[in-house]
């Protein structure tokens, strides 16, 4: 048996998104049954509905920012019970027995994770993602979503929080760090927000002006153009560590002689080409060049229980589902403010323009 819902699909690369349904496979004893309530847009959705990070499967259907409530479980699910708020993040399944996985890593399962949408599950069957009316998850991957979180707000959560706060904890940020975001979109706003909660003091670096009163108003203490001349000699050896959440390549070299002896600029944001930099600008300085992807299941759960206790959200702009096309341009034009999510309920409609 399977369960059919009405979802968004992209049939093909750069294709409009339409309402169509699809199906879920019935439940297994360690699966959950998700009545999604929102979805948010991550960049990466995008890229892969445009296939710009290689091959894609389709039809497609993004999504892996996901917040609902459990419709029904398994027989074997002890972890969640119907009616609980619950989120799904980047992944749905992994080995469950590599070292990574018996770590609490499972995003590096030497098996392969499996991906929320556009890969092939272990049972060889593709995954679609969170734009739908409902998803099928085993239990393991299912995240609570602690009372103090918004279901639409803490959607962003399940991938722009955890991408943020994962190399904030690993790389020590507290009380008294001095840290750089660079970029504010729906990363580095998310960067800006959790690293404030942790007492760091943040500044942002962005392309121009025009965001320097959100920074502020999300806890930025300080905000520089990086167009503008001058900025690197400014801030030379300033930061203890520097988050780079732009997904477009950019000069590596200005933005590493802005770190401390010893500091380290960590990447989250994927471009679409190699990043170049000479060994110089981090040899000088002892400086470190490290990457971040995401975090596993138990992290998520401790980012949701941090972001509860502390009052964190994401700034969101809640749409419908005929309004997911225009949605994908604006984020590709920089004009979300900062993260659009659905509102699935909107899926009940018909038509998607």
């Amino acid at each position: 048996m399977t369960i059919t819902t009405r979802a968004l699909v992209a049939s093909a690369p750069r294709a409009e998104l339409q309402l169509t349904t699809i199906e879920r496979r019935d439940l297994r004893p360690d699966d959950v049954l998700i009545n999604i309530a929102y979805a948010g847009i991550c960049h990466s959705d995008i890229h892969q509905a445009r296939e710009e990070w290689g091959t894609a499967i389709f039809p497609l259907v993004p999504g892996h920012e996901i917040t609902g409530t459990v419709a029904a479980v398994g027989d074997q699910v002890t972890r969640c019970r119907v009616g609980d708020r619950v989120g799904v993040g980047y992944m749905v399944d992994s080995c469950g027995e590599c070292e990574y996985c018996a770590d609490g890593t499972e995003q590096f399962c030497v098996k392969g994770q499996v991906f929320t949408y556009n890969c092939i599950d272990y049972y060889g069957e593709p995954t679609y993602g969170g734009y739908s009316q409902m998803i099928v998850v085993r239990d393991r991957f299912v995240c609570g979503l602690p009372d103090g979180i918004d279901l639409a707000a803490g959607a962003p959560l399940l991938c722009a929080g955890i991408t943020t706060y994962s190399p904030l904890r690993r790389w020590g940020v507290t009380s008294g760090t001095r840290l750089a975001v660079v970029g504010l979109g729906g990363l580095g706003h998310m960067a800006v927000r959790l690293a404030s909660a942790m007492g760091a003091e943040v500044t942002v670096l962005s392309r121009t002006n025009d965001k320097q009163d959100d920074a502020r108003r999300l806890g930025a203490s300080d905000f520089f153009a990086t167009e503008s001349s001058g900025t690197t000699g400014t801030l030379r050896g300033r930061f203890d560590m520097i988050l780079n959440t732009v997904s477009s390549a950019m000069p590596l070299d200005p933005l590493l002689k802005m770190l401390r002896v010893g500091g380290a600029m960590v990447i989250v944001g994927l471009p679409g080409q190699p990043l170049v930099f000479d060994a110089e600008s981090m040899i000088n300085s002892n400086a470190v060049l490290a990457g971040s992807l995401v975090g596993g299941i138990g992290e998520i759960q401790e980012m949701l229980e941090f972001c509860a206790q502390a009052g964190i959200g994401a700034d969101i702009e809640i749409i419908s589902a005929d309004q997911v096309n225009v949605a994908y341009d604006r984020v590709v034009s920089g004009q979300a403010r900062y993260r659009y999510v659905i509102d699935v309920s909107t899926m009940s409609l018909d038509g998607c323009q």
